[in-house]
């Protein structure tokens, strides 16, 4: 189907708006995001820029979408093509670690966590369910490695998601407060102290 001329520059300018205010709320929050500010960054009006999401909430939704997407295409695409068990869960994690090493800024579907935990409404809800779907594809791969041999039968793989997720969190924290570089390698020990851990034992 052919797209209308018109149609294809909303859609590309909305894009545009959109990769733009995920640039400015990777640095500052989904509550550093301002209309006015962003519509000067695009050189658009006001008008136009809610002509797009028609609401400052309806921007911070679709960054936090943006973002959720744009990790799993770092993370969870490129895993894929690895074989199921461990080689795909330790390619989701490192590539994980990759993202976090790649943007300074840290990850803003974690920072999120932090401005809107105790936040009730649609900003909250749409953090939590990006939350655990990134849990629960941790798990997945857990589950297969498990169904592989390559990890302990007895591990439950929801537990073990959460406490590689800790990793990610501790070394985004880490990493904002002290040596980047430092904050990643203590992360990267404590995902192999962990793993090793998780290993079926010797009989």
């Amino acid at each position: 189907m052919v797209i209308p001329p018109a149609t294809s520059k909303g859609a590309a300018t909305r894009e545009a708006i959109l990769d733009r205010a995920y640039m400015i709320a990777a640095s500052a929050g989904l509550e550093g995001l301002s209309i006015g500010p962003l519509a000067d960054a695009v050189n658009m009006s006001k008008s136009g820029v809610f002509a797009h999401f028609g609401s400052r909430e309806e921007l911070q939704l679709a960054v936090l979408d943006l973002a959720a997407d744009r990790f799993g295409e770092h993370t969870l695409i490129p895993a894929l093509a690895q074989p199921r068990g461990l080689p795909r869960l330790r390619a989701l994690l490192a590539n994980w670690f990759d993202w976090l090493r790649r943007d300074r800024g840290g990850c803003l579907v974690l920072t999120a966590a932090s401005e809107y935990d105790d936040r009730p409404g649609p900003l909250r809800d749409r953090m939590i369910h990006h939350h655990l779907r990134l849990r629960q594809m941790v798990a997945r791969a857990v589950a297969m490695a498990i169904d592989s041999g390559e990890l302990r039968a007895d591990l439950d793989p929801e537990q073990a998601a959460f406490e590689l997720n800790t990793i990610a969190l501790a070394v985004q924290h880490d990493m904002a407060i002290s040596d980047p570089d430092s904050a990643m390698a203590r992360g990267e020990r404590m995902l192999e102290h962990l793993l090793d851990y998780y290993a079926p034992r010797a009989s």
